[in-house]
């Protein structure tokens, strides 16, 4: 898998809720160019939502082609992150792109790379970019522990925790349920 730093993207299942949040950090070589980038983004009325690490353009151009992916398999988020996939990987001009994707709907969460990866992560917990790994610990964590939190609480309280040990994350957070 490709690895992405510069952002850290945290999505869960847990207990009948699926959130996802991403930090707002964007930074070019090693500084920080703006702080508060929008990172996640609603997709099919809000029944599916993404979020991306990489290059900010290169992630928008997958996510115009995984809406229309939506379109073409009626709302199909596996089917659309699998077709995806493919021409990702196909693609000359898309094989180029430098980015990742973690999609979720009310009952799945994916991770989609430009190797041609279409990921159900373990234990319901996906997290991509430079602060995935503290982000992910975390939500493994809480998610054992805390049962009694929601996952939007375990996915902010993931990301603030990745936000102050990766100095590719920040905490300015955008945090949005999935239905």
């Amino acid at each position: 898998m490709t690895k992405i730093r510069s952002t850290t993207v945290l999505a869960i299942n847990h207990n009948g809720e699926v959130a996802i949040g991403a930090d707002g950090q964007a930074t070019m070589g090693n500084y920080v160019a703006k702080s508060n980038v929008k990172k996640i983004r609603k997709l099919q009325d809000g029944k599916i939502v993404t979020g991306f690490a990489g290059s900010t353009a290169d992630a928008f151009t997958l996510l115009e082609r995984f809406d229309e992916k939506l379109n073409s398999y009626g709302g199909n988020m596996k089917r659309a992150a699998i077709e995806l996939a493919k021409d990702w990987r196909m693609d000359r001009y898309l094989r180029k792109l430098e980015a990742m994707l973690i999609t979720a709907d009310k009952d799945e969460v994916l991770i989609v790379s430009g190797t041609g990866d279409v990921l159900e992560p373990d234990h319901d917990i996906a997290a991509i970019g430079s602060g995935a790994m503290y982000a992910q610990s975390a939500a493994l964590a809480l998610k054992k522990h805390a049962a009694h939190m929601s996952a939007e609480e375990i996915v902010k309280e993931s990301l603030t925790i990745a936000g102050n040990i990766c100095i590719y994350t920040n905490t300015n957070l955008i945090i949005e349920k999935v239905g």
